[in-house]
């Protein structure tokens, strides 16, 4: 039995053509990117090469780019960061309770250290309200963080119309913006967004890089200490394999992404028709004109999120009940506890499926009917 994997937005299997560009860097590029040597400049050209194409794909400056550990990094730069550096002028956060936890932890952070966060949260189909928003800003407000795309529903949040309000505030705009690019355009000018995050293993890159966009002027105080790289913003020499594996992964990505697009669309589509045809009581949490292609987030009534993941496994199929940092937890989803509150039985019996590059239509076919057969199994 071949297992079929639905949980890209966890993680994602590396293109063969990011392995192969990674290879040569691993044997032959061992210099240090910020040795002035022969050994060293061959480094540094190729950090400088991916920074260029990292940030031509967000219509950024390659001065704007910070290289990363992870997403996680990077969203705790752009909140702590920038709320140490701004204290002077204001102590006010504003983020939603629907976030990653790499946001919402580092919020939590910032509340130990006296500042004060505002958590949105969401109507029951996902989405921030702009009035919410507006009525939570202060003069005090120094960051707005909410994601372009929500992990676990995959709901598209309106982040062009947030940057649209906050241009005459005086609070930076930072989104997660990890499920968004590769599959949505990713413009940060478009966006209106002072800051901006990426991961390279959710785009079919290397595991350990990522990115932060920082608009130039943002003023962000580090949170590692060591030498002067990446602007004095991020010490630590770079990690110049993962590098150059996310700059190949950003490439791929542009080529492929409109047909991406059309494909998990598709997919997503193929698995619903077939939990249908397969007569399986669900419900969508969320709304589908307002989702990414590659997440649908399903409640199953009567099921329980534990027992589910389980049996899927034993079938073969590959899913998640959210967050990946949070697996193999059975505490209710954070995510729908603030769409439907946390007594909700859909809280505990949602499953996230995620489609990408291990799927095609059969195997999409194949895992819904597996999945229908082990709902049909555990409701007898």
């Amino acid at each position: 039995m071949k297992a079929i994997y639905l949980d890209h937005a966890a993680t994602t299997p590396m293109h063969p053509k990011v392995i192969e560009s990674m290879l040569p860097v691993y044997q032959d590029v061992f210099g240090n990117p910020s040795s002035v040597h022969q050994f060293g400049r061959k480094a540094r050209r190729i950090l400088d090469e991916a920074r260029r194409t990292i940030a031509k794909s967000i219509g950024a400056s390659e001065k704007e780019i910070i290289f990363t550990s992870s997403g996680t990094e990077a969203d705790n730069l752009a909140l702590i960061g920038t709320a140490r550096a701004n204290r002077g002028k204001g102590d006010h956060v504003i983020t939603t309770a629907m976030e990653h936890h790499a946001t919402l932890h580092a919020a939590k952070q910032l509340e130990k250290e006296g500042f004060r966060v505002t958590y949105l949260h969401p109507d029951k189909s996902g989405l921030i309200g702009m009035e919410e928003l507006e009525a939570a800003l202060t003069e005090d407000t120094t960051i707005v963080s909410v994601m372009t795309v929500n992990n676990e529903t995959g709901m598209i949040q309106p982040i062009k119309e947030i940057g649209e309000l906050l241009e005459k505030h005086q609070a930076y705009f930072h989104t997660d913006a990890v499920q968004a690019y590769g599959v949505l355009d990713v413009s940060v000018a478009a966006m209106k967004v002072d800051m901006l995050t990426v991961s390279g293993h959710k785009i079919n890159g290397p595991k350990g890089i990522g990115f932060l966009y920082a608009k130039e002027g943002t003023q962000m105080q580090t949170l590692h200490y060591g030498g002067e790289q990446e602007r004095k913003r991020r010490p630590g020499t770079e990690n110049l394999p993962g590098v150059k594996g996310l700059q190949t992964a950003v490439q791929v990505m542009l080529e492929e992404r409109e047909s991406r697009m059309e494909t998990y669309h598709r997919y997503k589509k193929l698995f619903l028709e077939t939990l249908e045809d397969e007569q399986i009581e669900f419900t969508i949490n969320g709304e589908l004109e307002n989702m990414a292609p590659t997440i649908i987030n399903l409640s199953f009534p009567g099921m329980n999120v534990e027992t589910m993941l389980t049996n899927l496994d034993l079938a073969g199929v590959a899913a998640s009940s959210g967050s990946a940092c949070t697996a193999g937890s059975v505490e209710p989803s954070h995510v729908l506890s603030a769409m439907y509150g946390k007594e909700d039985a859909r809280t505990i019996n949602s499953i996230r499926f995620s489609f990408g590059m291990a799927n095609n239509e059969e195997n999409v076919v194949d895992a819904a009917k597996k999945i229908s057969q082990v709902i049909k199994r555990l409701s007898e």
